[in-house]
């Protein structure tokens, strides 16, 4: 059988990022899952292997795409905090724009839906959780050698602090919550982060 074309792959990548990212890892069954891609079962497995194979592969396009996002604001900011501050703000454009699969993020989804007899599943999901604290972490030591955050602050610390609030944010928007009302919210995770760097500010 031949392999599907390049730009089908991403394509059908895209709509597995959409389908695990609305219904999660266990939601999604394989007859959802041959419907979003518009492929058939052979099709399928020649392709990815397997549910897993086609979700470790949809979870890398996610993760990179998260990346990428970070990357542009940290690019067109002036420091690095405010790089940072620039891109909560635009993930919080981000999740409540109405053609958002879901406000959650897909790695923290997965994470809390994956059972002791899925370690592998598991230890993937942990791994991407702890190369996003670790990136965070190298920024932050960055920010703090070049003034940006006051001297006492622990970069690794820090980071896991800004994770957390992240997960946080993207959780609590899953809830019936107005967009206003998270966008406020993400202003006040700003605010309270701004007491760690050497010149408190929101922009």
């Amino acid at each position: 059988m031949p392999r599907i074309a390049k730009y089908d792959r991403e394509k059908a990548l895209d709509d597995a990022v959409r389908l695990f990212w609305e219904r999660g890892y266990g939601g999604a069954s394989m007859k959802q899952i041959e419907q979003a891609l518009d492929m058939r079962p052979g099709s399928l497995y020649a392709t990815f292997g397997s549910k897993d194979g086609l979700f470790r592969e949809a979870l890398a396009v996610y993760a990179g795409r998260m990346s990428h996002s970070m990357a542009e604001a940290l690019e067109a900011s002036p420091t690095i905090m405010a790089g940072i501050f620039a891109y909560l703000r635009s993930l919080t454009e981000q999740i409540t724009a109405p053609d958002s699969p879901a406000r959650a993020c897909l790695v923290v989804k997965t994470l809390l839906e994956v059972t002791a007899d899925q370690p592998e599943l598991r230890t993937l999901v942990n791994q991407r959780l702890q190369d996003v604290e670790d990136h965070l972490a190298e920024l932050f030591e960055q920010a703090r050698v070049q003034g940006e955050l006051k001297p006492g602050v622990d970069s690794h610390r820090f980071a896991r602090l800004v994770q957390a609030q992240i997960m946080g944010l993207r959780s609590l928007a899953q809830r019936d919550i107005d967009t206003d009302s998270i966008k406020n919210l993400t202003e006040d995770i700003i605010t309270a982060l701004g007491a760690f760097t050497q010149h408190p500010t929101t922009h």
